[in-house]
């Protein structure tokens, strides 16, 4: 795994050792940014969360390419190993919670790019994003992106679908609240 763009391209990103969490593959990552670029114009200074964070390969592109900020949510110990080790290679600044993202708090302040990579075939994507509704982690005008195994649907209540995309085995869903 390879940071893709900004100021870190082409830097090597550490996986997580054994199959526990399953590291979004280079292309589906590359896929994803082109699709946030497209609909951002640009990262500068977007707050960012990465839940279900692993490795930290989504967020690290956000900061890579220029955003304020991220929080990386990550309960797995050793994709916390990893994702420390590549905060600490790259010098980020980065907050790192060490707990589900099923059990977030009450945000301080919302955020303005969520990404979620989370187990495949769970549903854990669509309960976090309740949550992270209810819990004031989302901004105005907020862009969320939820990869899922690319025969799963997404449907949260009060949010609608940007677009969908099909990489492979994955599927990259995009959602805004509705109404904005």
């Amino acid at each position: 795994m390879r940071i893709i763009a900004g100021q870190w391209r082409g830097r090597v990103l550490v996986a997580p050792k054994g199959d526990t969490t399953r590291p979004t593959a280079d292309r589906t990552r590359e896929a994803l940014f082109s699709m946030l670029v497209s609909r951002l114009g640009s990262f500068d200074e977007l707050r960012v969360a990465d839940l279900f964070a692993g490795s930290g390969a989504l967020g690290l592109e956000a900061l890579s390419r220029g955003a304020a900020s991220c929080t990386f949510v990550e309960q797995d110990r050793k994709a916390l190993d990893a994702l420390r080790s590549n905060v600490a290679a790259l010098k980020a600044q980065a907050d790192i919670r060490a707990q589900s993202a099923m059990t977030l708090a009450p945000a301080h302040e919302p955020f303005d790019l969520i990404l979620m990579d989370p187990p495949y075939d769970t549903g854990a994507g669509q309960v976090a994003l309740d949550r992270c509704q209810r819990l004031g982690w989302i901004a105005p005008g907020a862009l969320i992106s939820i990869e899922t195994e690319r025969a799963e649907s997404v449907s949260v209540a009060g949010f609608t679908v940007e677009a969908e995309r099909v990489h492979g085995k994955a599927k990259i869903t995009l959602l805004r609240l509705a109404n904005q």
